[in-house]
């Protein structure tokens, strides 16, 4: 589990295949990787990846076929800079919303703009994603945690200020990239809850009980265990 507060920018110094799956390398630049072990969980890009080999500022891990092709990670060369952040403490402060490191899709970059000091992106999404997001709600961008400005259909807008501009690689995006997408995750299980029955249309109308039922999945997302893919 992660926040979407980007701990540092790292970069790719090997891709290997692996027959449809791949061996990434990352140099961790100013990330520190003291309390780090074989197994953790590293987000690259905002994808949850599991560290299979540990230096003192660099770390392998196994990309599967599946993350390939549905991730930025496959678009990725040697050389390439990339947003990482370590699994979620729980001793820390909770800075973002939880990202799960479980990539939803890609969006493209339709637009660019500055706005005084900060920089205003609209991001076009899958129909399928759209209707995930909703203004002034959370979402995550190659890792970054996001706030909504804005949705029309199937795009979104997002400020982003000096400071995350400057911590990630926000400052390379140009019209046309491509960026992983992790909607957020309470709207992929409200989805799943309607889908099993959990909230019959005309079932009731009972809105203190519909609220109660989301926050009890909230805190009990917050205290599950973090795992590595």
């Amino acid at each position: 589990m992660f926040t979407g507060i980007i701990a540092a920018i790292g970069s790719v110094s090997r891709l290997q295949e692996k027959g449809g799956d791949a061996r990434i390398s990352i140099n961790t630049g100013s990330l520190d990787l003291g309390d780090t072990a074989l197994g953790d969980s590293i987000a690259v890009n905002g994808v949850c990846l599991t560290a299979v080999s540990l230096g003192k500022n660099n770390f392998e891990a196994d990309v599967s076929a599946e993350s390939l092709s549905r991730t930025s990670l496959g678009q990725l060369v040697e050389g390439s800079l990339v947003n990482l952040e370590l699994a979620m403490r729980a001793d820390t402060r909770f800075g973002g919303h939880i990202v799960s490191g479980h990539v939803d899709g890609l969006g493209t970059i339709t637009d660019i703009r500055s706005a005084g000091e900060s920089i205003i992106l609209h991001v076009r999404l899958a129909n399928e994603l759209a209707c995930y997001v909703a203004e002034k709600g959370s979402i995550t961008i190659d890792g970054v945690s996001l706030t909504v400005n804005d949705v029309q259909t199937n795009e979104f807008e997002g400020n982003i200020v000096p400071h995350t501009q400057q911590e990630t690689i926000i400052q390379q995006y140009k019209q046309g990239s491509h960026v992983n997408i992790e909607v957020d995750i309470i709207a992929r299980y409200l989805e799943r809850m309607l889908q099993c029955g959990k909230f019959e249309a005309g079932q009731s109308n009972n809105d203190d009980s519909l609220m109660e039922k989301i926050h009890d999945m909230y805190d009990g997302e917050k205290t599950k265990p973090s795992s590595g893919n």
